[in-house]
């Protein structure tokens, strides 16, 4: 990411953020008349107790420096959580991120064992760009048949966004591609104005009206929990939790187990689906 990449990067997140507090959450007069959402640029930098021309060419993404007593109080007055602060200190270089990791498009014989012995529980393995590079055939059971996929197909924003089968899966398909986007940009956060991010982005922006009104909101999350319901045309509703395991010996890499949800008949939903799988095999 190019210094200039950075700071309207930064730009960015502040205004987003400044926008989306109210001025009575904190503590402005509600009676006053606002073109804008949120807090003025003013109000924000009397918060954070610095000066408003100051804060003014920060948001501008002027070439300026920034302390790191400074953004704790941003961080503060904005009322950012834990993990929208880490972003607000890796945008701002104050906290370097480590270097990116190389984009792996293959795994080891051992892995995809280790994929296989899940048995009836989807898993797959993606990439710093969140490329799906390896697979069991439980996830073919409960996401279709991944494999007939091509290589644009096959990565985990591009099938929530762009493909249609994967939309109408889900139940409730807008909260969960919400949550799913800010995953997303919370851990691709190194990677911004590298080439293939900026053309996923552009192109997921041609093919999703939802995907261009959210991007730009720059919503963070550092970890993804929540459950997943999937309204699968075999079995029914399928109830998963998401699991995310770093790969100890490939860091690069992050393997997610999909386990049926306590309560639920999603276990015996996935053996169904897998002894189908096998009957059909052997006819």
């Amino acid at each position: 990411m190019s210094e200039k990449e950075r700071r309207e990067e930064l730009a960015k997140f502040l205004r987003t953020r400044r926008e989306r507090i109210t001025p009575q959450q904190a503590g402005f007069p509600a009676g006053l008349r606002r073109r804008t959402p949120g807090l003025r640029r003013e109000e924000l930098a009397q918060l954070a107790g610095v000066g408003a021309t100051w804060y003014t060419w920060l948001e501008q993404g002027r070439a300026i420096s920034v302390s790191a007593q400074v953004l704790e109080s941003l961080a503060r007055a904005l009322q950012l959580d834990a993990d929208e602060r880490a972003h607000l200190f890796i945008l701002a270089r104050q906290q370097v991120p480590a270097d990116p990791f190389p984009l792996t498009q293959t795994i080891d014989a051992d892995l995809q064992l280790i994929l296989d012995t899940m048995g009836i529980y989807p898993a797959w393995v993606l990439n710093p760009r969140w490329d799906i590079v390896a697979w069991n055939q439980a996830a073919c059971h409960a996401f279709g048949d991944i494999g007939a996929l091509t290589s644009r197909e096959r990565h985990l924003l591009w099938l929530l966004f762009a493909d249609p089968y994967y939309r109408t899966m889900f139940v409730d398909w807008e909260a969960s591609a919400q949550h799913t986007l800010a995953f997303f940009r919370g851990s691709t956060q190194r990677y911004i104005g590298e080439p293939w991010l900026t053309q996923l982005i552009d192109e997921l922006s041609q093919v999703s009206p939802e995907f261009r009104e959210w991007w730009p909101r720059h919503d963070i999350q550092g970890r993804q929990t929540e459950q997943k319901q999937l309204k699968h045309p075999l079995v029914g509703l399928l109830e998963l939790q998401p699991r995310t395991f770093q790969v100890v010996d490939r860091p690069d890499l992050q393997m997610i187990i999909y386990t049926p949800v306590s309560g639920t008949k999603t276990a015996a939903k996935l053996e169904q689906l897998s002894q189908s799988s096998m009957l059909s095999n052997h006819a």
